[in-house]
């Protein structure tokens, strides 16, 4: 009598376990079945769909580890090229580069057509994480947003260019920490030609009162909030004038996303 009294907690507490169990495997494939892919973090990526909760999550796992070993880069630039033919983006494999000190770019890949808004100028080497990420902001950011704020396709994105071995702000400064785009982590943007003939430009549209008028301000601040969900930086206008003229988006683990009063 007395063993079935002390047995009968334990049973209720196991049968309670068994029961939650049950219900948190059930919420599993009903997540699973029915939530959008680009919410769920065990869904792969695909860059053909819109940004979600994990997507951000997803990228990350792109990023390679500079220490990682030769092997190691190269089976994830292999993987991460994949994923961008897969979603209809035209991409070759770069040479990496070591111009000696942090300047070094390793896993880089060269965007050269396809599905994808051009750039310009053509050729440009990155890191294939940053080159998702730009793919994803330019297909589910900037493509809309061209379309319902300035009524017209994006026909070209102006960079001003991704390497260039320094340290930031080209700063002399052997203390100063070593730019994004010593590693061609970074892009820089510096407007979007539409296909109407029509540019908007950061330097002269920002503010609004530009070329491209209040329409031309509302469309680079959309561009800059989509940004900031897939970047680790973005540096703009609001954030010092060496950004006057330009967006920076980078992939660094950590960063700010640039906005007036911040």
């Amino acid at each position: 009598m007395g063993m079935t009294l002390k047995s009968a907690p334990l049973a209720d507490l196991w049968s309670g376990a068994v029961t939650m169990g049950l219900a948190a495997c059930g919420l599993f494939f009903l997540l699973d079945a029915w939530a959008p892919p680009q919410d769920l973090p065990w869904k792969p990526l695909d860059l053909r769909q819109p940004l979600g909760r994990a997507t951000a999550a997803k990228i990350a796992r792109l990023d390679i580890d500079d220490r990682a070993s030769p092997e190691r880069v190269a089976a994830a630039t292999t993987a991460c090229l994949n994923l961008l033919r897969e979603a209809g983006v035209e991409a070759q494999r770069a040479e990496d580069r070591n111009d000696g000190g942090f300047c070094v770019v390793r896993g880089a890949v060269r965007l050269t057509g396809g599905d994808m808004t051009p750039i310009s100028p053509a050729g440009l080497t990155m890191r294939c994480p940053v080159a998702v990420r730009h793919i994803l902001w330019d297909r589910h950011v900037v493509q809309p947003a061209a379309r319902e704020i300035m009524g017209a396709e994006p026909r070209r994105i102006d960079s001003l260019g991704v390497y260039a071995c320094r340290r930031v702000y080209g700063s002399q400064d052997q203390t100063a920490r070593p730019s994004q785009h010593a590693r061609a982590n970074a892009v820089d943007v510096a407007g979007v030609r539409l296909a109407d003939g029509r540019t908007v430009s950061v330097l002269r549209d920002w503010d609004g009162r530009g070329p491209a008028g209040g329409e031309g301000g509302a469309f680079l601040r959309r561009l800059r909030d989509g940004g900031c969900r897939l970047f680790g930086n973005v540096l703009t206008p609001d954030y010092n004038a060496a950004h006057r003229d330009h967006f920076h988006l980078d992939a660094a683990a950590r960063g700010v996303c640039a906005r007036a009063g911040r």
